[in-house]
């Protein structure tokens, strides 16, 4: 079967956001099998929502707010679900060079203390990681300026304190 015109463009312009949804993935799933279905979430999604793209804001504005939302979609129907821990990814080790192995700790130390925020919290850091600036997290959260300034404080003093107290 042959693949439209805007089949091609969406595909086109998905390319270039791969590794933006797979981080958003990775803030709001815990194991590799939840984050290959809530890219599938999203994938969906974006492609159900691209026909009514009419371009007014920047199309990765468009793709992270559709992406955040159906990740606090489903992160919202999980906290209905049952919770269990998952044993499997608190006993992963990959040895690497000992200084590579402390970046790493670290990173990993990070996403730990990032799980433990609210799900708007996780979006503002997931963001802010990604260097947008107040002006594009606003666009796409639709929480203004100023009050993305307190939070992303407030953020920074629970990571330090999550960090802490390990």
């Amino acid at each position: 079967m042959k693949k439209t015109d805007l089949e091609i463009e969406f595909e086109i312009k998905l390319k270039d956001y791969k590794l933006l949804i797979y981080k958003v993935c990775r803030m709001y799933a815990n194991n590799h099998d939840d984050i290959q279905d809530l890219y599938q979430d999203i994938i969906i999604q974006l492609w159900k929502s691209y026909p009514k793209f009419r371009g007014e804001a920047k199309f990765s504005t468009w793709l992270y707010r559709i992406a955040i939302n159906t990740a606090l979609t489903n992160f919202r129907k999980q906290k209905r679900n049952i919770q269990t821990s998952d044993v499997e990814l608190q006993n992963i080790q990959i040895p690497y060079e000992e200084d590579i192995g402390l970046k790493e700790e670290q990173h990993q130390q990070l996403y730990t203390a990032i799980q433990q925020l609210n799900d708007v919290e996780k979006s503002i850091v997931m963001l802010y990681l990604e260097d947008k600036s107040y002006d594009e997290m606003e666009e796409i959260l639709g929480i203004s300026n100023a009050t993305l300034r307190v939070k992303m404080n407030r953020i920074k003093d629970k990571l330090r304190t999550f960090t802490n107290n390990k």
